[in-house]
């Protein structure tokens, strides 16, 4: 029987970029999964988190673990989201008696896509192939919280035609950082200036990250700078649809 797996969309990338939850899909569908949708799943919180605000976070929350709860494993395009639902769950709810159990259930089969498809399911995207050069950008709550370093790279080499050029700072932080690029927007805007350079000296086609706050703000930058480069999230080339629009680009 198919492991039935609850993908966690996110909110940037049911609102901004629905194809990168298409192609969650159709990877966790290759590798034998069963992919179900959750109903119940908004925003995961991270946001009221990230600036204090500890009741709606909390709600959120709960909100969350609940519509999860049902499922044997539950996988999210995103490294940001992921760590909060792992780390972060179980420290809101720490002298809760009810709600901290649930958070640590949930948090101990919640994956992000990379690291599960690498990890659990051992797969790779053989049948895939794409002729182009691409460079990778570590995001930081997936690099920092969750380990998400040599996953995406083990399964971006699998696809055949596809060269990776390492990123000069590629564990820097783009500038992105949630809130942060809307509180501290010149210290954002120098620092993703700082990575824009660092992508086009590497000569790649493509910019591949995990998460797509990251893509949307370097990809921005590049496009402001008039750059050739075009961004995806990984999990669209792993996933064989790599051929379409770039992010910021027209379908």
């Amino acid at each position: 029987m198919k492991q039935r797996v609850a993908l966690f969309v996110t909110c940037l990338v049911d609102l901004m970029r629905p194809r990168i939850g298409f192609a969650a899909i159709q990877a966790l569908e290759a590798a034998g999964r069963e992919v179900v949708v959750p109903e119940g799943q908004t925003c995961c919180g991270q946001p009221a988190l990230n600036t204090g605000d500890r009741g709606h976070a909390e709600a959120l929350a709960k909100q969350t673990i609940a519509a999860l709860e049902p499922y044997e494993a539950v996988v999210l395009p995103s490294g940001s989201c992921a760590g909060t639902i792992c780390c972060h769950y179980p420290e809101l709810f720490e002298h809760d008696p009810e709600w901290l159990p649930r958070a640590q259930a949930v948090a101990g089969r919640t994956f992000e896509i990379m690291a599960y498809l690498d990890e659990v399911c051992g797969w790779r995207p053989d049948s895939v192939s794409l002729s182009a050069s691409a460079t990778y950008h570590d995001n930081c709550s997936g690099l920092r919280e969750l380990g998400i370093k040599a996953q995406p790279r083990r399964l971006l080499k699998a696809i055949d035609g596809l060269s990776l050029t390492q990123l000069p700072g590629e564990e820097t932080c783009c500038g992105f950082g949630g809130t942060f690029c809307v509180k501290y927007p010149a210290i954002s805007n120098a620092i993703v200036g700082e990575k824009a350079e660092a992508i086009e000296a590497t000569g790649a086609d493509l910019l591949l990250a995990g998460d797509l706050g990251c893509l949307m703000n370097m990809a921005g930058k590049l496009h402001r700078a008039g750059s050739k480069v075009r961004a995806y999230h990984a999990i669209e080339l792993i996933a064989g649809m790599g051929d379409g629009p770039a992010i910021g680009e027209e379908a």
